[in-house]
């Protein structure tokens, strides 16, 4: 059906209606399958290690689910065009699935590193396909309320996905916290089988860039060893290494017969081009508190492992509240002002930080970390579904799919990028609180210049008033 981007007000109530709740359950369970994951391991794993060795692999655990997640995101759009999205998904919960239970059920670290290994390819895959779908099965103006149901997923994995993993691995075993995925898994391919409906077109025959995607794949790598490269300068050549091969897949795919992103990614003249660019630099600018602000705070003002954790989740509960709070936001004026004011809140959030630290009060770093939120939470969907909608005809799947792909691109650079200031800077030498504070400010430094570059693009971001094509399968 046709839809201005003037539609009327709607109710939240309109996603749990019988023409929409199960589509809405079947992509926030996608969501769920990896918040929750990403929780449950990072609780439970140190308890498995205990018990079957591989103390010295335990990164890997993490590290390999990132890389393989990115590389199954980026073969998304391409899967979901031979294979028709149903499939697709299917195959792939089942490769999550797979991948869950070898973990599970694993007696060397080695075992557990292929379980994850599968279960970042397959989470990929589906984290995509889900973005793809949002706009085939619902109109324009609810868009905003399914990234909003997302934002309140991740906000209750964030509480509840490390107490049920804790609860589980220290009354019953770490692999009951990890077995908790076969339930989820399950109820996911049910929904699909309900709502994703049989492709009725003939599969395209499409070769896989089997090249593009292994470097991909390495540039990841390369991002993920920065972090452990013992000097400096080591660090710096591994990053510019990742930057020049994810560059170069960029280049290549442009001219290639089987894209995998959409043609004017990353360009600097269009709404796409543009809106990747804030999409890739917001998770890279705020990765430095999910790596460092924890840890600071329990080695700099003594909190315990809750405190803390508690004080950190404050950006997930200001993001899930704000996504809700502007959901049914529909003027398009207002919009492209929430999606620049995002950004301008993310780099005044990193900026409040630096001098919450700089004054030594907690409250605001706290304030700073709300603001880091709030930022997300009023922008992210906008900024996702204008980058959807901007996509030229029959890029619409790569466009979409790209999103959570860049997102946790965005945290692996950002994340090595923090790690590589922090040496710099000797916070992993620091041994008073003055030298700590010195560090930690000098990081968020960094990330508050990297967030400007969002900011830059965010003013930069054309959003003029335009009529798009909602599609509903529901009116088909």
């Amino acid at each position: 059906m046709l839809e201005t981007a003037e539609s009327s007000d709607t109710s939240w109530s309109e996603l749990l209606t019988a023409r929409y709740s199960a589509a809405t359950a079947t992509l926030c369970l996608g969501v769920a399958l990896f918040a929750f994951n990403g929780f449950l391991v990072s609780t439970s794993l140190p308890t498995a290690v205990a018990e079957i060795g591989g103390l010295a692999l335990i990164s890997w655990a993490f590290t390999l689910y990132l890389v393989l997640s990115i590389v199954g995101g980026a073969a998304g759009a391409l899967l979901k065009a031979r294979l028709g999205a149903r499939t697709a998904l299917v195959g792939s919960a089942l490769l999550f699935l797979v991948g869950t239970l070898i973990a599970a059920f694993a007696t060397s670290m080695t075992e557990v590193l292929i379980g994850r290994a599968l279960q970042g390819l397959g989470e990929g895959i589906i984290a995509a396909i889900c973005y793809a779908l949002i706009p085939e099965l619902f109109p324009s103006r609810l868009v905003a309320k399914v990234f909003g149901a997302e934002a309140m997923v991740w906000a209750i994995a964030a509480f509840g996905g490390p107490l049920v993993s804790g609860m589980l691995t220290e009354h019953i075993s770490w692999r009951a916290a990890f077995l908790v995925n076969v339930p989820l898994s399950l109820i996911f391919i049910a929904l699909v089988l309900r709502i994703v409906p049989r492709s009725t077109e003939p599969a395209e025959r499409i070769s896989v860039p089997a090249i593009r995607l292994a470097a991909i794949g390495s540039g990841i790598m390369l991002v993920a060893l920065a972090s452990v490269m013992g000097t400096v300068a080591m660090e710096v050549l591994f990053v510019a290494g990742a930057a020049i091969v994810l560059a170069s897949v960029v280049a290549f795919d442009r001219r290639s017969t089987t894209p995998l992103f959409p043609s004017d990614a990353f360009a600097l003249n269009t709404t796409v081009g543009i809106g990747l660019w804030i999409v890739l630099f917001m998770p890279v600018a705020q990765a430095a508190t999910s790596v460092y602000l924890v840890m600071t705070l329990q080695n700099l003002w003594g909190y315990g492992p809750t405190m803390a954790g508690a004080f950190h989740a404050t950006f997930a509960i200001a993001w899930s509240l704000c996504a809700i709070l502007v959901a049914n936001i529909q003027n398009p004026r207002r919009r492209a002002w929430l999606i620049r004011l995002g950004p301008t809140l993310l780099v005044a959030g990193l900026a409040i930080i630096v001098v919450g630290f700089e004054m030594d009060v907690p409250l605001v770093v706290m304030a700073g970390q709300i603001s880091i939120g709030t930022g997300f939470g009023v922008s992210w969907g906008f900024l996702s579904q204008t980058v959807m909608e901007s996509a030229r005809s029959g890029e619409r799947d790569r466009a979409s799919a790209l999103l959570p792909t860049l997102q946790s691109a965005g945290y692996a650079i950002g994340a090595a990028i923090a790690g590589l200031t922090a040496n710099a800077a000797g916070y992993p030498l620091a041994t008073t609180p003055e030298a700590l504070r010195d560090a930690t400010i000098t990081i968020f430094i960094v990330s508050t210049i990297i967030g400007i570059g969002a900011l830059i693009a965010g003013y930069a971001l054309p959003t003029r008033k335009k009529t798009v094509l909602a599609f509903d399968t529901n009116e088909a």
